[in-house]
């Protein structure tokens, strides 16, 4: 009879690989130690996710995959990005020197093309797929999540990239499953979550299938902070200081019958009335941080068209990038900044808070604060990133009243590092067996706490 824990390990839910094996020298050679063990991973599983933060060269794995997938089927890859960021994607490719195109006007073996020129192309042209920013995939009910899982269900080999999907949502980790064809959002939640309370729009991960979820996670995903994670030296990734300052514009607000006091703005009708009522002093006073610092490049991030309006005006030489903006004129702006000839750009976090590398910018302010802290974070990490050398200082302006706001974002900020640490914890181990086939015996983790045996005398937990 066999033996209980091989039938239960039988019994697990494995991602099937359908890729190919390459040897090192088969990579590009400009490859990170990191980015090479990934990509080889990546080749293997063959669909698979990258979430590697920002910054540790996404782009240029998901290059030499889609260029490996096309050298070994002798058919295109296609690789789509948000706008803006397939331009970069095509200049990264042409650093590394490999033969890439916009899709729509070419027929190299890696072909380029924006989100919402997807109905352009023939998704069965294309032996492989790659989503740039793969966040895209997030609402569960959205078009674009559901358009692009449809085009693409009967492609062989896909890899989504985004950095590590937020951790207060394991949920996200489905729609990426599905998308891979590694199982239905449905199937993920009946296996390994319940429902939390009464609020069936809510998912809680079961205690018990913990260990389970992540061995399985890291069958098909990789999720990378730092080169450290699979025990390569962080080096240039441990990035210098970020500078958090806060910017105080006093507002008042009529005294409420039995207080003594003005109280914050609690209801997000209150909030949404203090952003208004205070706006051109908000505005004056980032206008007034950049005009202490003219010699300084400056990303202002607003979440109103008015702000948008209100900072352009103030701000001599500045550009802003709206909604309304044209698809030419947004993608001029972005790449104008990067490459240093816009000296201040104006957006919104959901315009520009993805992909853009503009580490060369080390100034950024924020005209209000916001409830998001998946936006602020991407947000930040637009300048704060590989190949940053100064200081990031980021100004957050808000008013007296929005104190029940900024206390909001400061514990989301503090669950999601919690929640980050405790994501890297349960799928480290399940992580390195999968990218290394196992976990080398010698291998040191930096950070890890050096645990001593009781017998010989010493204590635990020595780090």
């Amino acid at each position: 009879m066999e033996d209980y824990q091989s039938v239960i390990a039988a019994k697990r839910r494995q991602a099937e690989s359908c890729g190919f094996s390459i040897s090192d020298s088969e990579m590009h050679s400009s490859l990170f130690d990191h980015q090479r063990a990934i990509v080889k991973w990546a080749a293997r599983v063959g669909r698979c996710a990258i979430f590697a933060d920002t910054g540790l060269g996404k782009t240029r794995m998901q290059l030499d995959w889609a260029r490996l997938v096309s050298e070994r089927t002798s058919r295109p890859v296609l690789v789509l990005a948000p706008l803006a960021v397939g331009d970069q994607t095509l200049a990264e490719a042409a650093d590394m020197g490999l033969d890439a195109c916009w899709a729509e006007s070419g027929e190299s073996p890696i072909r380029v093309l924006n989100y919402d020129r997807l109905h352009r192309i023939d998704p069965a042209c294309f032996a492989g797929v790659v989503l740039d920013e793969s966040s895209i995939l997030k609402a569960y009910d959205g078009k674009t999540r559901v358009a692009l899982t449809e085009a693409f269900a009967d492609t062989t080999y896909r890899l989504a990239c985004s950095a590590t999907p937020a951790p207060n949502d394991h949920t996200e980790l489905g729609t990426h499953a599905e998308f891979l064809g590694v199982c239905t959002r449905e199937e993920m939640l009946a296996e390994y979550f319940v429902h939390d309370g009464g609020d069936t729009s809510k998912w809680r991960l079961k205690g018990h299938a913990r260990t389970d979820f992540w061995r399985w996670v890291s069958s098909w995903a990789v999720m990378v902070r730092k080169p450290s994670d699979l025990g390569f030296e962080n080096g240039r990734y441990d990035l210098p200081p970020l500078r958090l300052h806060t910017v105080t514009v006093e507002h008042h607000r009529e005294v409420e019958d039995g207080m003594l006091f003005a109280s914050a703005a609690m209801t997000l009708t209150d909030q949404r009335q203090v952003r208004r009522d205070s706006l051109a002093d908000r505005c004056a006073a980032v206008a007034e941080l950049i005009d202490c610092e003219p010699d300084e490049r400056w990303l202002v991030w607003c979440e109103l068209n008015d702000e948008g309006d209100e900072l352009e005006r103030l701000i001599p030489g500045s550009i802003q990038v709206a909604g309304s903006t044209s698809n030419d004129a947004k993608r001029d702006a972005m790449l104008g900044f990067a490459r240093g000839e816009v000296p201040v750009l104006i957006t919104k976090a959901k315009i520009a808070g993805f992909g853009m590398n503009w580490q060369k910018c080390a100034r950024m302010a924020f005209v209000g604060t916001t409830h998001s802290y998946e936006q602020w974070y991407q947000a930040v990490r637009r300048c704060w990133r590989f190949g940053q050398t100064r200081d990031v200082v980021v100004y957050m302006v808000e008013t007296t009243a929005d104190t029940a706001v900024s206390k909001n974002l400061a514990r989301k900020t503090e669950k999601a590092a919690e929640m980050a640490a405790e994501m890297a914890r349960m799928v480290r181990d399940h992580q390195l067996a999968s990218v290394f086939g196992r976990r080398p015996a010698n291998m040191i983790m930096p950070g890890e706490p050096m645990r001593i045996p009781g017998w010989l005398g010493g204590q635990n937990d020595q780090s």
